[in-house]
């Protein structure tokens, strides 16, 4: 095994679990290593202190065990155990109201790179580096070892994931189907309600799971209120909204895609009071009149995504959440979002108290929120808490 050897000094992080050795760390390389090999990190004074996958880029190691082998026959096979076991605990697995969840996060689960969405037997795989892209059929073989006849099929979607610099044949397609699998679309369940999933063709892995939390709060407040959902996706928070009994909801998404699986959605699930518009959220909330709605649902994509973009990033923020605080109804409720790893809870918030302090409007923050236990922020590695929002009360 190649051996990469840190500064002396820098070897500080990683006895703190930081998943990640940066290349500024590394003094030397004993050998001339691929990307995606499994390398051995040793201090400067020789000693062994971490394994993971070698990279090239900022982050030259992700780390996949501190004191183990992941070259073992049986390190992907205990790892994805582990992380079905946290998600048993969490009462996501097993759940018979719920049969959608996250099964391995990253950094999250101790697998840096590899993501896998459970969609009620089938698994959504995305590798986010060469290591786990390399990896995917052993990744697969764990699959179907810890699930056995559980597991429907195992879907590799990691072409707009893995980089595409490394040369890596980046065809998206089934690792494995069980001779029972159809080829569709899968309906699944969360809390009861129910979702068309569309994994080949739909963003991310097909749904987003990690506002599970967020949706049940919604549907905690929605009775008897008109409900603003913009950037509304697949209309999650609108179903939840209507189930819970909600007066009216409105979906506000540009993509016609997007909007045509709300109505599949709506109609899935017998709601009625839903209108769907396809045009720009933040065009259709500059023209709605003040007051029409008393529950408004921000949740736009990353509009950072990296820090070059994060003081335009807090702009935007700043102008979304200004426009809504001044539209909402006196009384009214607004969960606002942001998504985007390089914003902080307190650059958000801040961002939002600037909107709130634009429209002279009295505003109470009744609730913090984050992302699911599905989604789980290794103690470790502070920056996978991606996911924050605000419960804001409008006077």
């Amino acid at each position: 095994m190649i051996k990469l050897f840190l500064k002396p000094g820098r070897d500080e992080s990683v006895r703190r679990f930081h998943p990640w050795i940066f290349s500024g760390a590394i003094a030397q390389t004993q050998g001339n290593p691929a990307e995606g090999d499994i390398v051995a990190v040793y201090t400067s004074e020789g000693e062994l202190v971490a394994k993971g996958h070698y990279q090239i880029g900022s982050i030259a190691v992700r780390i996949l065990s501190f004191n183990g082998d992941p070259c073992n026959p049986d390190f992907w096979k205990e790892s994805i155990a582990a992380a079905y076991s946290a998600r048993v605990a969490a009462g996501l697995a097993d759940n018979p109201s719920t049969n959608c969840y996250r099964l391995v996060h990253g950094e999250g689960d101790g697998l840096p790179g590899l993501i896998i969405d459970w969609y009620d037997g089938v698994c959504v795989l995305q590798a986010h580096s060469v290591g786990m892209f390399r990896a995917k059929k052993q990744i697969c073989q764990a699959l179907i070892s810890v699930f056995g006849d559980r597991l429907k099929a195992v879907y590799d979607k990691s072409s707009g994931t893995a980089p595409f610099k490394a040369g890596l044949d980046l065809v998206d397609g089934y690792l494995y189907e069980a001779e029972s699998f159809c080829k569709k679309e899968q309906t699944v369940l969360e809390n009861a309600n129910k979702f068309i999933v569309n994994w080949a063709e739909g963003q991310k892995t097909g749904f987003f799971l990690d506002q599970r939390d967020n949706r049940a709060l919604v549907a905690q407040y929605a009775k008897g209120r008109k409900v603003l959902n913009l950037f509304c996706y697949t209309g999650g928070f609108s179903v939840y909204a209507l189930a819970a009994g909600a007066e009216s909801v409105t979906s506000v998404d540009s993509s016609a895609k997007a909007i045509s699986l709300v109505d599949r959605n709506i109609e899935l699930n017998g709601l009625k009071s839903h209108e769907s518009r396809c045009e720009d959220a933040i065009d259709y909330l500059g023209k709605t009149a003040a007051g029409k709605y008393d529950l408004i649902i921000v949740d736009p994509p990353a509009f950072a995504k990296h820090r070059g973009a994060l003081k335009n990033a807090l702009r935007a923020y700043q102008r979304l959440n200004a426009a809504a605080i001044s539209k909402v109804a006196p009384g009214g409720l607004v969960f606002t979002f942001s998504c985007s790893q390089v914003v902080d809870k307190i650059s958000f918030a801040e961002t939002v108290f600037s909107a709130a302090a634009k429209t002279g409007r009295s505003v109470r923050i009744l609730d913090r929120l984050g992302q699911g236990a599905d989604h789980p922020v290794n103690i470790y590695h502070p920056e996978g808490e991606y996911l924050k929002g605000l419960l804001l009360y409008v006077e």
